[in-house]
């Protein structure tokens, strides 16, 4: 679990208690992120892997530990200069989708992709707007820039939510178990498309339950368990041969 200088992201030590320490959401992680990797994160439910997610942009702030972003640790109030952090900064270069699309309702699809583009980041409104057309076109989407949220499917929702997040332009695209709202025959579109963003190089951290996609797609597989980074590797190493007794449990159970 070491790390290293060239990481995107470094997370070092984390840790996330409740009720006074007596609750361990996050015991210690520890582990890099690299440029380009497309790290799955496994294990059981409440193993603490939406919290790590959510802690990497600090929407889960932590008890302790450091997260070093593109050289910041963003869990300070100032950097190493003395200057202060800006936080919203750094977390428009981290796309975030979640289980619940949180698609504004009563927006277009073309709406709910500028909003951030113009209101944040200042981009022109037709820029914007060229470019959410093109992202929407990219995941089979591109009539509907004009429809709302309600006229789509859970999957197509999902789609949106995706490029909404890369409208933004993200270093990393953080994803917390994208497709465990869908109905099943839903699931495969969206993975279809996060596939291909991984086949761009963007590098991605997925909590997901789809072992399938943590096969193919991960480079690295990281099993969570009682809030630990139990094990990590390869998904070669991880589902071919599990070192730790309590991960060979868990596949027994979910392959």
């Amino acid at each position: 679990m070491a790390t290293s200088g060239n990481a995107i992201i470094q997370v070092k030590n984390l840790k996330k208690y409740y009720n006074k320490g007596e609750i361990k959401a996050l015991d210690g992680v520890t582990v890099d992120i690299h440029k380009g990797d497309v790290a799955v994160i496994i294990g059981p439910s409440g193993s603490g892997k939406s919290t790590f997610l959510r802690s990497l942009n600090l929407l889960e702030q932590p008890t302790s530990g450091e997260i070093i972003f593109e050289g910041v640790d963003i869990t300070k109030k100032r950097d190493q200069s003395g200057k202060k952090i800006d936080l919203p900064k750094h977390r428009e270069k981290m796309g975030m989708v979640f289980q619940h699309f949180n698609l504004f309702p009563h927006m277009t699809l073309l709406d709910n992709m500028t909003i951030a583009p113009i209101q944040i980041k200042g981009i022109p409104k037709e820029q914007a707007e060229a470019r959410a057309r093109e992202l929407l076109a990219r995941v089979g989407l591109g009539d509907r820039a004009d429809a709302y949220p309600l006229q789509l499917s859970g999957g197509q929702k999902q789609r949106v939510a995706i490029v909404r997040a890369l409208a933004m332009d993200p270093d990393v695209m953080l994803f917390d178990e994208p497709t465990s709202a869908l109905d099943p025959e839903m699931v495969g579109e969206v993975l279809d498309v996060m596939k291909e963003l991984a086949g761009t190089g963007m590098t991605m951290v997925v909590v997901t339950h789809e072992m399938g996609f943590a096969r193919e797609v991960g480079n690295r597989v990281l099993f969570m368990d009682e809030g630990k980074l139990v094990e990590e590797g390869t998904p070669e190493e991880i589902f071919n041969s599990p070192q730790s007794p309590r991960l060979q449990d868990f596949l027994s159970k979910v392959l």
